[in-house]
């Protein structure tokens, strides 16, 4: 297998690749839900000025989503994975969720979800809470004009304009009243976006999940469920079961994915996770195993991810959609390391040499020679010899 010197620490370090894992073959439909959030290509010969411009590579974007659809996962379009207010703006949002529909037309059983939000309105004190109803009411409408399903996600806007958990309970009541479809809601916590602190009206989890429940509670029949991304698994399972009948939990827990999609005798979580983006070969094996009721083969391909996972995630964790590219890189999704918005920039080359090493362990490095390759290409850029 081949070779490559890495940096560890403060030392330079041979490591040998391995071969890569063969997965069962993911056949639908899945026990389980499971809706991976993917990224964007950035087209790198854009003329562009690469902070300030969201310059997407569509057919590679859409190649990446008929991979996903490939291997049985559902899509989670235009969201945080997608660097959705990260990079990339509501316009160009739109223009990606009309692709990604008109590339589903031709997947059989494809399933697909996008984010409607409030990013198009930018926070600030003149802004009100009827400024983001306004906001979400237009991009529902422009998602479910197109024939899309909604994920609802947090508004910046609305955690710096709500004085009281009054507030969200009035901007939710409103939107869920008005959608055609049951939606997604996403409570995305603030360890992704520190600009969401304090949504839901509180600073503490389980007062901000009270008011998250009253507002489920309140339209259940408009709520197809809920992912919570606070990577915490006591938190998720405490609100998963106390959600309403038919109400499912999407776990957004990229660091406990797999326990939380197993469950317990008292139920399970479904899945939209940013994390499946990388490991898609993986999730669509496990799943697969799980359909036969096969749980302990379920936990030997997932369990090598988790490590994987948790280091794409580490804190910063806003970053870690570097990581997702990066994976995309290596194995020949795109044929360059460069992000929207110049994101490759946030993390550092020992981070992603020991992601490297944690995606060989995984069995996640596709091609090993192509992956050690361009690895070679990228130390070369950092001056590592």
């Amino acid at each position: 297998m081949p070779v490559i010197n890495l940096p560890k620490g403060d030392r330079i370090e041979a490591f040998t690749t391995s071969a890569p894992r063969v997965f069962p073959r993911a056949t639908p439909p899945f026990p389980r839900v499971a809706l991976a959030a993917a990224h964007v290509v950035a087209d790198l010969l854009a003329e562009q000025d690469p902070w300030l411009d969201a310059k997407v590579d569509w057919d590679r974007t859409i190649a990446f989503r008929r991979h996903l659809w490939s291997l049985g996962l559902g899509v989670a379009e235009a969201m945080d994975t997608a660097q959705r207010g990260m990079g990339l703006d509501w316009v160009a949002a739109q223009e990606l969720i009309r692709r990604s529909l008109d590339a589903m037309q031709d997947m059989p059983g494809a399933v697909m979800a996008s984010g409607a939000g409030t990013d198009h309105l930018a926070p600030g004190p003149e802004v009100t809470v009827d400024d983001v109803i306004r906001a979400y009411e237009e991009q529902c409408e422009a998602i479910e004009r197109m024939g899309g399903r909604i994920i609802l996600m947090a508004s910046r806007a609305l955690a710096k304009a709500a004085r009281s958990p009054a507030d969200y309970e009035r901007v939710y009541a409103r939107i869920l009243g008005g959608v055609a479809q049951p939606v997604i809601i996403h409570w995305l916590g603030e360890m992704f976006d520190p600009a969401l602190d304090g949504y839901w009206g509180s600073g503490d989890h389980y007062q901000a999940m009270e008011t998250a429940l009253a507002v489920i509670a309140a339209s259940a029949a408009k709520v197809d469920g809920v992912k919570i991304s606070l990577l915490d698994k006591e938190k998720e399972i405490a609100m998963r079961r106390r959600l309403p009948g038919g109400v499912r939990m999407y776990t957004g827990d990229d660091f406990n994915y797999a326990e939380l999609i197993a469950g317990d005798v008292q139920g399970h979580s479904d899945a939209l996770l940013g994390i499946f983006d990388p490991i898609a070969p993986a999730v669509g094996g496990a799943l697969a195993a799980l359909s036969h009721d096969d749980l302990a083969q379920f936990h030997a391909i997932l369990a090598p991810t988790v490590p994987l996972s948790r280091h794409i995630f580490r804190a910063p964790t806003r970053f870690y959609k570097t990581g997702v590219v990066f994976m995309a890189w290596l194995n020949g999704h795109q044929g360059h390391f460069t992000m929207v918005g110049g994101q490759q920039s946030t993390r550092s080359i020992q981070h992603l040499s020991e992601l490297f090493r944690l995606a060989d362990a995984a069995g996640l490095l596709a091609d090993p020679e192509m992956a050690v390759a361009r690895m070679k290409s990228l130390l070369a850029t950092q001056g590592v010899a």
